[in-house]
């Protein structure tokens, strides 16, 4: 990572993942950064977005161990054991709307609440992984209500926090990035494993992102090309 500052420090929020673990891999591999951790629900500190408490009680046990100059957000859900996406209204229900927007958009915004008081002050980047089935714009072929709902809920957060941001942490940059299609427990069902990127691959791909950004690009949807993602 070339645009941080020697010896930069990482954190990497849902390391335990597949694409959080590739991401946490590169960073310790990487002899500029002379701190890469994670977190995730059972680390030590740990963090759990359905347990409001643990957000802000994570942010404070790293308090002493940042400032962090990039920190990234690689957690979310997709389904579970009783919970899968859905293919039609019929199959909509308040459990699973409930469900992904807490872990998918509402622990995101309080870590962004909590976490940026351990951003660099000089300069620093977090970057929250979205998906750009988000994308209201680019939805072409519905389903998979309650995910596309958590995704779009996150980036309206994430750019509404943006802009605060430029009136108070004018060194930080705040991006919403899509990893792509990538081979991971969360898609593998969906996928039927024919998703061609590994979560090494993504990682790599989504650093580039990061290790170009620019300070007037905080507040973007970016997926892991660069490109700028409709909203």
């Amino acid at each position: 990572m070339q645009s941080f500052s020697k010896q930069y420090r990482a954190l990497v929020i849902g390391s335990s993942g597949g694409i959080g673990s590739a991401f946490l891999d590169l960073l310790q591999s990487d002899p500029n950064c002379s701190l890469a951790m994670g977190i995730h629900r059972q680390s030590d500190p740990w963090i759990d977005y359905s347990l409001e408490d643990s957000i802000e009680k994570a942010a404070l046990a790293l308090s002493s161990t940042g400032p962090f100059h990039l920190i990234i957000n690689a957690t979310g859900i997709l389904y579970t054991d009783t919970v899968s996406p859905e293919k039609k209204l019929d199959d909509l229900s308040l459990n699973k709307l409930e469900l992904l927007m807490r872990i998918n958009a509402f622990g995101p915004a309080l870590m962004m609440r909590h976490f940026s008081k351990l951003l660099d002050k000089e300069r620093s980047v977090m970057a929250v992984i979205s998906g750009r089935i988000g994308s209201i714009e680019d939805n072409s072929i519905g389903g998979w209500y309650s995910y596309r709902a958590s995704k779009t809920a996150l980036n309206m957060l994430l750019k509404t926090v943006a802009i605060e941001w430029k009136r108070t942490r004018k060194n930080s940059i705040l991006i919403s990035l899509h990893p792509g299609a990538v081979e991971s427990y969360l898609s593998k069902p969906f996928h039927g494993g024919s998703a061609k990127r590994s979560g090494s691959e993504a990682a790599i791909n989504m650093l580039r992102v990061i290790d170009d950004l620019k300070l007037a690009q905080s507040g973007q949807f970016l997926s892991y090309t660069g490109e700028k993602l409709p909203w």
